[in-house]
């Protein structure tokens, strides 16, 4: 049986215009304590791309930046029992709760980060309204177009 593994604390404050929901943090994720910190993972190079910085090396530098670029970050996930990292092995999931989130902020846009993120947040949040972008994770093996990930700057 696998173990019971749970997400981070969202990343926000009331200023935040864009909500990207990723599914559920990797095993490297995990074990670094933080957002897409997998090597291969191409989350934060996006990041650095749509704000025009260089990626800060600690966590705290990680979410000032997103913060100072009106960017909220959580996991459409609060826990789950997962083997590995891929999202097909995810089983007897929590939802995290999204609304909270879009509520206490400026959102406009919410984006996920992969198809799992965006099927999930669909079905149980049929109110909001979702954006699918090509997953950021080494395991997606579709082509990457980071193109749609740049539509992101029309909201901040």
């Amino acid at each position: 049986m696998e173990k019971r593994i749970y997400s981070f604390e969202p990343i926000y404050n009331s200023e935040s215009k864009v909500l990207i929901l990723g599914s559920m943090a990797s095993i490297k994720s995990l074990e670094y304590g933080f957002y897409y910190m997998h090597p291969q993972n191409k989350f934060w190079k996006v990041i650095a791309m749509i704000t025009g910085e260089d990626v800060p090396p600690t966590h705290e530098g990680k979410k000032e930046l997103l913060l100072r670029h009106n960017i909220a970050v959580m996991d459409v996930l609060d826990s789950c029992e997962r083997e590995g990292s891929l999202d097909s092995n995810i089983k007897n999931y929590i939802v995290n709760d999204v609304k909270r989130v879009v509520e206490n902020t400026n959102v406009v846009k919410i984006f996920n980060n992969g198809k799992y993120s965006y099927n999930t947040a669909k079905k149980h949040f049929p109110d909001l309204e979702f954006n699918y972008l090509p997953s950021t994770s080494p395991a997606n093996n579709g082509s990457f177009d980071v193109g749609k990930w740049l539509e992101i700057k029309n909201y901040l």
